[in-house]
């Protein structure tokens, strides 16, 4: 039977509020409901998809509009208020997009890492490592998210309950070193034996397939060590190595929550919260940034996502204007209600082939990173239901070694984010398009607005209305209020615009 997605997120919150005392806020206090389980009687298969909904809520809904608005694939429509906040970056530390009951990081923390915790220790104490494996992963993959948008956030002091309602806040990078010793050892675990058990339709991701939950961890493992090339190279040298020695298998399809249909409660998060929820599905509208890159290269990716091969755009965050043609561009993803059923993406499958690329580019020569960027961008066109043959062919616009920018070829690091970028457009993914600019630079940030005649196509530009200082742009998420009202061991202040641990 399949569960309704916002039903079981609701079911996961109620566990999470009503049976754990959170490790970062005080327990509430509530009478005992006898309509809904205590957490003591679940049992990995229970609670594991709920805690997997609840990611896919936040990844998939407030994250993937503030994701592409940040990376400009879809921008605030002009003379609309919903989400001037977000294409301002005016998201302040009591912000509902930071901070509340329904924000990323308390849902994160409360109804994900709180029953990823639980998976695990039930699912060790059975030795059943399927579920172990399944609820390591998804929690190293909700906590570096949580960890690339705030920096620092409790971690060997959080989830104690009782134990610690004050817990410490700890630097990202000691995090992602933890995370990554947790998932060698979840991996290490031998799944032959008959403790096992096959986690079958429970398991939202892959349906059951160990296999793609093996390369699901060493994918992540991979990005991992990448986002601390700038930082810790030495640790991303030495860790790529032995990952690399390995023989690993990496993902060769996309780990995403896929099972929505066109109907409420049973929908992409995004869909429901922006167009089925609110008093108006116009909200978010082609930006110029993104149409440009696919017109200038005569990409037909742009039909997917704006319904025309010439769509009308806005200009990033002049939602103040009162531009006639602006009331023709078309809304973002709004083709039949299509966009219902959208997947989650958490690690596609074209995430899996740039990240392989940029390593072989960077640490073993280059010999295979032709064949693997060439997987990536067609995999990316095919999950839009599009072929990159010819886009990648010798004298294509996106042939491995000669794709310009402005007229200048790109070099190869810079060609493969370039390409992700586009990719992250697809899934709800624009949240890791955000992290892969501010950790390497790329897209490149126009010296311009879009409205000017220099001004090339595809490169990000400080939007219009920003709040922040001249030519800055958003770095991370500011420490919300919901956890430094209540936690005497939060860190101070830091601004949007500083960079977070591994950003240049």
């Amino acid at each position: 039977m399949r569960i309704p997605i916002n039903k079981l997120l609701l079911c996961a919150c109620l566990i999470s509020f009503l049976f754990w005392e959170t490790g970062c806020k005080k327990a509430l206090d509530i009478n005992y409901n006898p309509n809904v389980p205590q957490l003591a009687q679940g049992n990995p298969s229970l609670i594991f998809p709920s805690a997997v909904l609840a990611t896919t809520a936040k990844v998939g809904g407030d994250l993937a509009i503030v994701g592409g608005m940040w990376s400009q694939y879809f921008t605030q429509a002009s003379l609309g208020e919903q989400y001037t906040d977000v294409d301002s970056y005016n998201l302040n530390a009591n912000d509902g997009f930071v901070s509340g009951p329904f924000s990323s990081w308390d849902v994160l923390f409360e109804s994900g890492l709180k029953n990823y915790a639980f998976v695990q220790q039930k699912a060790s104490e059975a030795g059943d490592w399927n579920f172990y494996l399944m609820g390591t992963v998804m929690k190293v993959y909700t906590t570096t998210i949580l960890v690339d948008l705030y920096d620092q956030i409790p971690y060997s002091e959080a989830l104690l309950g009782a134990v610690n309602l004050q817990p410490k806040f700890d630097d990202g990078f000691t995090i992602y070193q933890e995370l990554l010793d947790s998932l060698n050892l979840a991996l290490g675990k031998d799944f032959t034996l008959s403790t096992n058990t096959d986690p079958g339709t429970q398991d939202l991701v892959f349906g059951g397939n160990m296999n793609s939950w093996i390369a699901f961890a060493n994918t992540l493992k991979l990005k991992m060590y990448l986002r601390m090339i700038n930082a810790h190279s030495d640790v991303a040298t030495a860790g790529i190595t032995a990952l690399y020695a390995s023989n690993p298998v990496f993902l060769t399809t996309d780990a995403a929550v896929t099972n929505f249909t066109d109907a409420p409660g049973l929908d992409n998060p995004q869909y429901e919260q922006d167009k089925r929820n609110l008093n108006t599905a116009s909200n978010i509208k082609a930006s110029t940034t993104f149409v440009s890159w696919l017109t200038d290269n005569g990409d037909p990716r742009i039909i997917y996502y704006y319904q025309s091969a010439s769509p009308t755009s806005i200009n990033q965050g002049d939602f103040g204007a009162t531009n006639a043609n602006y009331q023709a561009a078309p809304v973002y993803r709004n083709i039949d209600h299509t966009a219902a059923t959208d997947p989650v993406e958490f690690l596609s499958a074209a995430e899996s082939y740039f990240l392989q690329a940029e390593a072989d580019t960077r640490f073993f020569g280059g010999l295979n990173a032709k064949s693997l960027y060439e997987q990536g961008v067609m995999s990316a066109f095919a999950a839009t239901g599009d072929d990159a043959t010819t886009f990648i062919a010798p004298g294509g616009v996106y042939e491995w070694g000669n794709e310009k920018e402005g007229g200048v070829v790109l070099d190869p690091i810079a060609q493969i984010i370039r390409q992700k970028w586009a990719s992250c457009a697809f899934g709800g993914h624009g949240i890791e398009a955000f992290f892969e600019k501010n950790r390497t630079g790329f897209p490149a940030t126009s010296p311009v607005y879009s409205t000017d005649p220099a001004y090339v196509p595809g490169q990000l530009v400080v939007v219009k209305n920003s709040v922040l200082p001249t030519g800055l742009m958003p770095k991370r998420f500011v420490f919300p209020i919901s956890e430094t009202s209540v936690n005497k061991n939060a860190p101070a202040a830091v601004p949007i615009t500083v960079p977070t641990w591994w950003g240049k």
